[in-house]
């Protein structure tokens, strides 16, 4: 693991990132950061956020793979973030079908790589991590490895099957619930707020990170999805269930994960690591929440470590 050149402020966008705007083929426009990195680059590497992220949350990780040499970029999905929202309530999180951010990431993928010099990785966290696999297996992007964050391959369901966490989606949806927000607040049902920070982070200063972004720019704060949100990604999800679809994917992926994960199904990422044919894993137990690149130091570290021996292995400078 490198050490950072500067101590870095998270709560102030560094004088050498770029932000700005790209246009999806429908005209949408998608917000963007973007980091030049060394010249030359070590490589190109594309963040893709959480649902209900913003990247502002991630710009520590952005800048220590910026000093360490790559030309970083990262964006916030449609409906998240400054990326505009899809209801008239702002604070629910929507969207029309997870097909339609595959859409956006593949086109965007096509630009990025050919302006950016290779080699090219993704490092994605929980819903994006699930919507990267997705773009593996659909083909959508073609990066020479790619590392997941606790990715959304499966989600807590309260001990209740699957299907019928599905079933009662579906039932919220064809009642007219479905642009409704599916609980009250913070990141799961029955959850209040106080207790968020611990369910994403043991490290305090880096949860009040994304409060404090909050304050400075209130438009990217995003709360709990809509109910046709969580049919939709339940949906995704199954799909990857399919025989032979993970296991074609010839990717590198290191899935970081932990079981004291209480958003996100660590046995399914496990699960899903064993269809792989080229997958790592790195998992932690409970001195380990949801955000393990935002967690405290020796489980960051410990990520960052990892990561950069797997990208050193898989995706060397060319």
């Amino acid at each position: 693991m490198h050490a950072p050149t500067t101590p870095m402020n998270r709560r102030i966008i560094p004088a050498e990132a770029t932000e700005g705007i790209w246009h999806a083929a429908d005209g949408w426009a998608i917000r963007r950061i973007d980091w030049q990195g060394a010249n030359p680059p070590r490589g190109s590497l594309l963040f893709l956020p959480g649902r209900g992220d913003h990247y502002e949350k991630y710009l520590e990780t952005l800048a220590y793979y910026a000093d360490a040499g790559w030309r970083v970029t990262a964006i916030d999905w449609r409906g998240q973030g400054e990326s505009g929202r899809l209801l008239a309530d702002r604070e629910v999180g929507h969207i029309d079908d997870f097909a339609t951010w595959i859409a956006d990431l593949r086109m965007f993928w096509t630009q990025w790589k050919q302006e950016n010099p290779g080699p090219h990785v993704v490092m994605a966290h929980s819903m994006g991590g699930h919507l990267a696999m997705r773009a593996l297996v659909e083909k959508a992007i073609d990066p020479d490895a790619v590392v997941m964050s606790a990715p959304m391959l499966g989600i807590q369901t309260g001990g209740l099957p699957l299907g019928l966490n599905h079933a009662f989606a579906k039932l919220m949806v064809k009642l007219g619930k479905g642009e409704d927000a599916a609980w009250k607040v913070s990141e799961k049902p029955l959850s209040p707020m106080s207790m968020r920070g611990k369910m994403l982070t043991h490290d305090d200063d880096r949860y009040e990170d994304e409060i404090a972004w909050w304050e400075l720019r209130p438009n990217v704060k995003l709360g709990p999805p809509s109910w046709h949100w969580v049919e939709r990604a339940i949906t995704s999800i199954r799909m990857l269930d399919a025989p032979g679809l993970l296991e074609a994917v010839q990717t590198p992926i290191l899935l970081l994960a932990t079981t004291g994960d209480q958003l996100v199904s660590t046995p399914r990422v496990i699960a899903d690591s064993k269809r792989l044919p080229h997958a790592e894993t790195l998992i932690f137990g409970k001195e380990a929440a949801h955000e393990l690149l935002r967690e405290a130091d020796p489980v960051r570290n410990q990520c960052l470590s990892r990561i950069d021996s797997f990208l050193d292995a898989h995706a060397p400078r060319t």
